[in-house]
C-alpha cells in the first residue's frame, strides 16, 4: 500500500486504466471502457488521482444536470426561484482503486469535485450525486450532503456552503 502524496489531473490518453481495480466492476469497467467515448462526446469530464507518477489511483466524473425544484426538501425549494428546474453539477461516478483505501482518498476527490463545481464559471446551484448503495449514501451524508425526500440514494449540496479553494 503506497503513501505517496496524490496529484489530481484531467483523464488522458497516457494514462494506464488497465490496472485500475475498485470493489465495484461497473466503475472499474466505466474506467476502462467507456469514460474516453464520454468525454470525446462532451457528457462528462474525468478527473484522475495520480500516485507513484502515472497509477491511477482514484477517479471521478463531473457532468451537467438538474434538479427537479419540486424533489427538493421544502426547506430548501422556498429559496430558490420559481423555475422547473435548478442547475446542477451531477458527480456520476467515484471509485478508489483498493489498493489506496483506507487513505482517505474517496473523501479528497470529493472535495476536489465540490471545489471545481464551487469555482466554476457556470452556475451551477448544487453538486449531486446518484449513491450506488445505502453505504454510499453514508458516505455523502457524513460530507454535508442532502436527500432527496423521495430519493434515498439521490443527495446534494449547494454550493453556496462550499468554500472554493
Amino acid at each position: 500500500m503506497s503513501r505517496a502524496p496524490f496529484r489530481l489531473v484531467p483523464l488522458d490518453a497516457a494514462h494506464d486504466r488497465t490496472a485500475f481495480n475498485s470493489d465495484s466492476e461497473p466503475l472499474n469497467r466505466y474506467l476502462r471502457e467507456q469514460v474516453t467515448q464520454d468525454i470525446r462526446r462532451r457528457v462528462a469530464v474525468c478527473f484522475v488521482a495520480l500516485a507513484d507518477g502515472q497509477h491511477i489511483a482514484g477517479y471521478y466524473t463531473l457532468a451537467s444536470a438538474s434538479l427537479l425544484l419540486v424533489d427538493l426538501p421544502a426547506s430548501t425549494g422556498k429559496k430558490l426561484p420559481r423555475y422547473p428546474t435548478v442547475p446542477a453539477i451531477r458527480m456520476g461516478r467515484l471509485a478508489v482503486d483498493q489498493a489506496f483505501k483506507g487513505q482517505g482518498l474517496g473523501g479528497a476527490l470529493l472535495a476536489d469535485a465540490l471545489d471545481r463545481a464551487a469555482s466554476s464559471e457556470i452556475a451551477a446551484f448544487a453538486l449531486m450525486v446518484d449513491a450506488k448503495d445505502k453505504a454510499a449514501a453514508a458516505f455523502y451524508r457524513h460530507h454535508g450532503f442532502i436527500v432527496l425526500p423521495d430519493s434515498p440514494l439521490t443527495l446534494f449540496l449547494p454550493l453556496a456552503t462550499v468554500q472554493p479553494s
